[in-house]
């Protein structure tokens, strides 16, 4: 009976230790997608997933060992879309992710240890979301939000660098998303360069008082919609983050002649200036004490982008009398670009071009 009793003891002893060293880890085998911490619009669903939206937006995490799984999906087992990713600060490469995928990306590292990730969505709000349900992972940890000043950028294709990224798939093949590539926009460029926070608010094809090929919906009215669909009844919480900085760059889609086919009539400077001003009083009602620069387009040059400064000129004087008390709005010119892009728009060397140009513009307004 004794010796019954010590094994049972022991055996107790045992299950004890067990539960106090599982207790005691720091390795943590899965992370919700509800714990993630992103950067530009987004939703948490019914189900607790992470709705990634907008362009570029991204979330950060660290595990250890050699690789982790991201479990990412669509709701669209006929679609396809993108998310990229940085590994310790590196960038690595785009990840085509289809609506019929079942098993979750594998993120692999070059050596053990400790490593950092961030994940980004490679494309804009229309061309659809992509859902995060969880990370799995060893000693798994969301990175905190870096304290830096927040820069958000509103414009088009161009700043959301849609049609820049042929690496993959050559222009006129595949789909329009197919050569996006939200990581290497100039405005992602200009943050990192100047180490701050920043969201993509862009829409392809979008104007102010018309778009590329249609008289609407611009972005005015979208603008408040969570997905930039005129539809939606779902409206961003402009609360959710503060910007040092709002960048809008609008104006090449207004200054288009569209596709040749659908009538088209000249460009009309007073609709131009008298939707952009309201459109920025908005933006100033969601973010009072911002700074609000207006960009203009470096696809538009020679008579029509003198025509365009002039506008811009125009929406800053009046926005400046209408808010005297305010950091008087910022103006930059960008100089005249011939893209090398697909369909016109600007390659991912030619963004680079652009991110050098404005950097010295950004770095004062941040000094």
């Amino acid at each position: 009976m004794k010796g019954i009793y010590s094994l049972q003891v022991f055996v107790l002893f045992i299950i004890c230790l067990s539960c106090g060293t599982a207790k005691n880890t720091t390795s943590i085998d899965s992370l919700p997608a509800t714990a993630l911490q992103p950067f530009g619009r987004y939703r948490i669903t019914a189900n607790q997933d992470l709705e990634l939206i907008s362009s570029a937006v991204h979330f950060s995490f660290s595990f250890k060992g050699r690789e982790c799984r991201v479990y990412a999906f669509l709701n669209d087992s006929t679609a396809h879309n993108y998310l990229q990713y940085e590994m310790d600060g590196d960038y690595q490469k785009r990840i085509r992710l289809d609506g019929s995928d079942k098993q979750p990306i594998v993120l692999m590292a070059t050596s053990e240890g400790q490593h950092t990730v961030r994940v980004y969505k490679a494309t804009e709000a229309h061309t659809g979301p992509v859902f995060i349900r969880k990370i799995e992972g060893k000693a798994l940890k969301v990175l905190p939000v870096p304290t830096a000043p927040l820069i958000e950028f509103i414009g088009n294709s161009i700043t959301c660098a849609a049609a820049a990224d042929a690496s993959e798939v050559p222009c006129g093949q595949g789909v329009y998303h197919d050569q996006h590539n939200a990581y290497y926009s100039y405005a992602t460029r200009v943050a990192r360069a100047l180490g701050t926070n920043y969201i993509l608010s862009s829409v392809s094809g979008i104007g102010i008082y018309r778009n590329w090929n249609s008289d609407g919906p611009v972005m005015p009215q979208v603008y408040e919609n969570t997905d930039f669909q005129l539809g939606s009844t779902d409206r961003w919480n402009f609360a959710t983050y503060t910007p040092a900085i709002v960048s809008i760059a609008l104006g090449t889609n207004d200054f288009s002649g569209g596709d040749g086919i659908r009538k088209r009539l000249p460009f009309d400077s007073a609709a131009f200036v008298s939707q952009y001003i309201p459109f920025v009083q908005l933006v100033k009602s969601k973010y009072p004490n911002a700074q609000l620069v207006l960009l203009s387009s470096p696809m538009v040059g020679a008579a029509r982008g003198q025509l365009l400064q002039n506008c811009l000129r125009a929406v800053k004087e009046k926005t400046d009398r209408l808010y005297r008390k305010d950091k008087p709005v910022g103006l930059y010119f960008f100089k005249p670009m011939q893209a090398r892009g697909c369909g016109g728009h600007p390659s991912v060397e030619d963004h680079a071009i652009l991110a050098e140009e404005l950097i010295p513009f950004f770095r004062k307004l941040l000094d």
